[in-house]
């Protein structure tokens, strides 16, 4: 494992033309350095799609009547028990740090798997552009990252790592090609994660970046590990093809080996 101490001063370089929209409580943003030409359209209906059969924030979605027991699993679309597997696989993989199903402190069952879907809703609308010809662009979902390709110079796009403690300075720049990028703390929306195994606020970290080959999976670890801490990127090395930086709660930067390809030394 890699440390560094953070630079309060580092700044990073501007982001491309984009277009800009809403679904599951973000913003979505899209550029591109060469055309998809069609799929505008589709992809923010496929996004829309997602957020009316998965948001907690709706009554009406396929996932709150399930939550209320309106509806049985074994009932629901194809999607919803696809995603709920997945879940089930991450809540057994990452020892309950991550677990769609979980109680509240009054104990109250909740089901809410947004952390996975918001991962695996951009992964599937980035696969419309795919379809459209799209070889060279990002999806930004609130932070939360999909580059395909490079960027209009050949090279590889540039990711940056907020800076916890300045919102217009960046921690690191990450150098992607054909990855994800996602990253789970609490200095931007506040203590919003809990930790389900115990219902409280996890400690030791600030934030936590995860690089690797799809968002969902890449976003889900993200989360994982900011509950488990440091001891999560050592878990992460379990991992294939993932690869992590952290911020600590003493401002120590810390990552795993495998995120050295990505650091951009010249940011």
């Amino acid at each position: 494992m890699r440390r560094a101490w953070l630079d309060p001063h580092a700044r990073g370089r501007g982001a491309a033309p984009c277009r800009a929209d809403h679904g599951l409580g973000r913003e979505y943003r899209r550029a591109a350095a060469t055309r998809a030409d069609g799929c505008s359209r589709r992809w923010f209906d496929q996004l829309r799609d997602v957020e009316a059969r998965f948001s907690t924030y709706r009554p009406d979605s396929e996932i709150s009547r399930l939550g209320r027991g309106e509806v049985r699993e074994e009932d629901s679309s194809p999607d919803v028990r696809h995603v709920l597997a997945v879940c089930d696989h991450l809540a057994r993989s990452t020892r309950g740090a991550f677990d769609a199903r979980r109680r509240s402190p009054d104990g109250a069952a909740i089901l809410d798997p947004t952390g996975y879907v918001k991962g695996w809703a951009i992964e599937e609308a980035a696969w419309l552009i795919d379809s459209a010809g799209g070889r060279n662009y990002w999806i930004n979902a609130g932070g939360d990252v999909v580059a395909r390709g490079h960027a209009g110079d050949g090279r590889p796009w540039r990711v940056g790592i907020r800076h916890p403690d300045r919102a217009d300075r960046v921690a690191a720049v990450l150098a992607v090609s054909d990855r994800a990028v996602a990253t789970s703390g609490a200095y931007e929306r506040g203590a919003h994660i809990a930790d389900p195994r115990i219902g409280q606020a996890p400690a030791g970290l600030r934030s936590v970046t995860v690089v690797g080959p799809r968002l969902a999976f890449t976003d889900a670890y993200a989360t994982a590990l900011f509950v488990m801490g440091l001891d999560g990127l050592h878990w992460l090395g379990g991992q294939p093809d993932h690869a992590a930086y952290a911020i600590t709660d003493d401002d120590r930067a810390v990552w795993t080996e495998g995120m050295e390809r990505y650091l951009v030394r010249d940011a």
